[in-house]
């Protein structure tokens, strides 16, 4: 499927462009990934490689038909009326998908596209207003005084945490989690994170507004017999995709993530889901953490707790376990039977953390 033809509004960093040729060139002056993808997205391939994050798995490389690609620039552009001449802001690694589709949907929409460095910084130095712009969770975080440059923002790449959703409740910028993976073009469902008023549907439960994601169009969603995710979406994938996500199905478009099923901790019987868990836990723990099960000859898995740092003192451990106890979210089950601390976590190449890997460091 050879593309020879953009929308005549594209404009790379303030620059317009009349054919294919003088946006490689421009291209030639960025990034070793920008400019070898636009080759590929105007060459004769059908397809586009492109490498998964590896967050569950190992990282692979899969092909993506640029037909579906152009159908999921299509529909962010409608769920989040973006038209043509819209300003966004590309701050992302352009080697994984969510960098390659913000190119996409401005080629596709018309956009005038911005690219800066993918730093942990995107907003230092910048003074110009975005209609919309995607980030991960820790350029969120070091975002926080400078979202009113942005009008829409989605994230993703990681978990936001209650404490930085917290932060971003007073921002004038409409905020959005999403859902996907590099199988699904990235997102095919998106969930508000702050700004609930001005939902445009009127949903008068604030707490599914907080807790559901709403599919995008041409999306069908269902429960296999695991309870996890299926995802039909033929505009973006050939093949129903079966996930591990463990969710409650709210509406024929609406869902609530609970967890993977690959963290599932049985513990005594009890099924225990470490996000749902971590999610009541970010309210008293500042540093990077996560719960896992470890074999227990009792419960089968204990729930234990590990946190990113170097040292603490017994003190200050007793204090966080107390403070654990007292945290009114948690039942009884969900309570930690060991905290462990670890220097360093590792991590995927894009900063997710590797909880199985991690885990082989307590040995």
């Amino acid at each position: 499927m050879k593309i020879d033809k953009f929308h005549n509004c594209f404009q790379l960093n303030g620059v317009s462009f009349t054919s294919v040729d003088e946006i490689l060139t421009y291209a030639s002056r960025f990034t070793d990934e920008i400019h070898p993808f636009l080759e590929t997205w105007f060459s004769d391939d059908y397809f586009i490689t492109v490498k998964t994050s590896g967050s569950t798995g190992v990282p692979k490389n899969i092909k993506l038909h640029k037909r579906q690609m152009i159908n999921s620039a299509l529909a962010t552009g409608s769920f989040f009326d973006l038209k043509e001449n819209t300003t966004a802001l590309l701050c992302l690694p352009t080697e994984y998908i969510a960098g390659k589709m913000m190119l996409v949907r401005a080629l596709t929409l018309g956009w005038h596209l911005d690219i800066v460095a993918p730093t942990s910084y995107p907003l230092r130095g910048i003074k110009k207003q975005y209609d919309f712009s995607a980030m991960v969770p820790l350029q969120l975080e070091n975002s926080i005084n400078s979202l009113n440059q942005i009008n829409k923002l989605i994230v993703g790449g990681g978990v936001v945490s209650n404490q930085l959703q917290d932060k971003i409740q007073s921002a004038s910028c409409s905020i959005f989690a999403t859902y996907g993976m590099t199988e699904t073009i990235t997102h095919i469902a998106v969930k508000r994170l702050n700004n609930f008023s001005s939902l445009q549907k009127n949903n008068s439960n604030e707490s599914s507004q907080k807790d559901f994601y709403e599919t995008l169009p041409n999306v069908e969603i269902y429960k296999d017999v695991r309870n996890c995710l299926v995802i039909k979406a033929p505009k973006v994938s050939n093949e129903v995709i079966f996930t591990n996500d463990i969710i409650h199905l709210v509406a024929d478009d609406q869902f609530e993530w609970l967890g993977r099923l690959d963290n599932v901790i049985n513990s005594g019987g009890v099924k225990l889901h470490p996000e749902k868990i971590e999610e009541k836990l970010s309210k008293i723990i500042s540093n990077r953490f996560f719960v896992a099960g470890l074999a227990d000859d009792r419960l089968g898995q204990k729930l234990v707790l590990i946190i990113e740092q170097p040292f603490a003192s017994l003190e200050a451990e007793v204090a966080l376990k107390l403070k654990i106890k007292q945290l009114i979210a948690l039942t009884k089950f969900e309570i930690p039977k060991e905290i462990y601390f670890v220097a360093n976590f590792i991590d995927t190449e894009t900063n997710k953390i590797q909880r199985t890997k991690t885990l082989e460091l307590l040995q």
